[in-house]
Parts: structure tokens; sequence; C-alpha cells
């Protein structure tokens, strides 16, 4: 079934195949298939104009071009977003909850014992480890490892 659809597109089969694969990339939260697409889409156009009766432009010469291009377009893809920082985030810290509270000082709810213990930030419960202290006493949130804040008194 496959392999009749290819024949029946004819030229079109990589203008078909790089527009599905673009279209996936548009779902996808990256550039990851962007250049595959792109290639697919050049390899396409190349076979347009060429055809696929050419005895210069086999099958096997449409993959080679397809892998090659994918392959340089990545490279200078990553360039061209690494020279202007877009592939930094805005905020780096979005996804890390614990990170973002370093420096934060907040009163304990419950006090600390054998170096752990409980307090609520915001609308949130966290675990802490740091040094035996009272209820009540505020302290400061210095590192964040695994899930628990580690906090020192104020």
């Amino acid at each position: 079934m496959v392999f009749s659809l290819i024949e029946a597109l004819g030229p079109w089969t990589w203008v078909a195949a790089g527009l599905l694969i673009l279209g996936i990339e548009i779902m996808m939260p990256s550039t990851f298939l962007l250049w595959p697409g792109l290639s697919a889409l050049v390899v396409g156009f190349i076979t347009l104009v060429l055809g696929t009766d050419a005895s210069i432009w086999p099958w096997q010469a449409q993959v080679l071009v397809f892998l090659f291009l994918s392959v340089a377009l990545a490279i200078i893809g990553r360039r061209i977003m690494k020279n202007k920082k877009m592939d930094e985030s805005e905020n780096p810290m979005l996804n890390e909850r614990g990170a973002q509270l370093i420096g934060q000082t907040a009163k304990l709810n419950e006090p600390i014992t054998n170096g752990s213990g409980r307090m609520k930030i915001g609308d949130t419960t966290w675990r802490i480890k740091g040094d035996d202290v009272k209820a009540g006493t505020s302290v400061k949130v210095v590192d964040y490892d695994a899930g628990t804040l580690i906090v020192e008194p104020v």
C-alpha cells in the first residue's frame, strides 16, 4: 500500500513527505524535525525539476542528498540559534520550583527535628533540612536538593 502511494505520487513524494514532517514539527515543542522537513522539500523540488527518470537522479542519490541536507541544515540551524541565543530560555528555572525559592525566607509552622522537617511556602508544603530549630523561627532557603529545601535560621 505504501509503495503504491509512493509510485502514484511520483516526484511529489518528497514534497508530501516534507510537508508531513513539517506538520508534525508544528505539534512538537522543538525544532528537531524542521531540518529533515526542509531537506525533504528541497529534494522534492529538485526531483520535480529533474524528474524521476533522470539517470543522474536515481532514488539512491535522492536519499543521500536528503541525508546530507538534513545533517548540514541541522548544524547550520544550531549555530544560527546559538549565535542569536534562541536556545536560551527567558526563564531558565521555570520548571525548577525549588531552585526558584532559594533566597526566600519563611516562618516555620513545625519545628525542625533531627535535621528534617516540613515548611509551607505559598500553597506548597516542602520537605526541609537544616539545623534543629523551634516552630515560629524564620529560616532562609539556601539550597535545593531533589525535592528538599535546605534552610538555615535567619
